[in-house]
């Protein structure tokens, strides 16, 4: 059995693994799936939200877990599984990034995201300043998220997505060979993905290896479009 801690991306919360939990749960798998600080039902105010405090989170969840855990961190938010990994390497068994930002030391999840000019997301999302927060405009969601989604996940995004705070995406990440370097780690790739495109996906992993690359023919949520084959190769890491 294996315990897995299941981290959203942008704008997102618990509810992406949904599909996901029941699945690896019925394999006989331990499945956790949280909201970070600010997002879902977490109550913290949005311009309160932190990279640093974010990740304690993250490790405070981990220190519970009896054994080690695998960490699955989507999208933006593979900033947040590498910065634990650096904190929590002997508590780690996997690292895994599903089209996720896989940054290197002293490096900002923004300097890839400005790289990745063929995603459609960016001309819809939404600043506010005072707030340290930014949004997505509901018109993108299908084409941008859920393409290959059915249409009840666009509308539950349309009540569900919320503030995507900023500070984490402009923070440098801290790593060493000595505690990050030693996870090993693997890349699943979305090779329809126009979120986070596969130009950017395979430049980090091309720049930062990872001991296995699998891909899957999605868009930026499978999670929501194909969870079984997504569970398949969660399960046989």
């Amino acid at each position: 059995m294996k315990t897995f801690i299941l981290i959203h991306g942008s704008w997102h919360s618990a509810w992406n693994w949904h599909k996901v939990v029941p699945l690896l749960e019925a394999k006989g798998h331990r499945a956790i799936a949280i909201d970070l600080p600010g997002m879902g039902r977490d109550k913290t105010p949005i311009q309160e939200v932190k990279m640093k405090t974010t990740v304690a989170r993250i490790c405070e969840l981990i220190d519970g877990m009896e054994g080690k855990v695998v960490l699955v961190g989507h999208s933006k938010n593979g900033i947040m599984i590498s910065q634990a990994a650096e904190y929590r390497p002997e508590k780690i068994e996997k690292l895994v990034y599903l089209a996720a930002y896989l940054v290197p030391d002293g490096k900002t999840q923004r300097e890839y995201s400005i790289q990745d000019t063929g995603g459609l997301l960016k001309p819809y999302v939404t600043m506010f300043e005072e707030l340290g927060a930014h949004t997505l405009q509901p018109e993108i969601y299908k084409e941008g998220l859920y393409a290959d989604c059915d249409d009840d996940i666009t509308e539950l995004a349309k009540i569900l997505l919320s503030h995507e705070p900023v500070e984490s995406g402009i923070t440098p990440l801290q790593l060493t060979d000595e505690n990050f370097g030693r996870v090993p780690r693997v890349y699943i790739e979305c090779t329809e993905d126009k979120a986070v495109t596969p130009f950017i996906q395979r430049k980090m992993y091309t720049e930062t290896p990872c001991e296995k690359v699998y891909s899957m023919a999605t868009s930026h949520s499978p999670f929501f479009s194909k969870p079984a084959e997504l569970v398949d190769i969660l399960c046989n890491l």
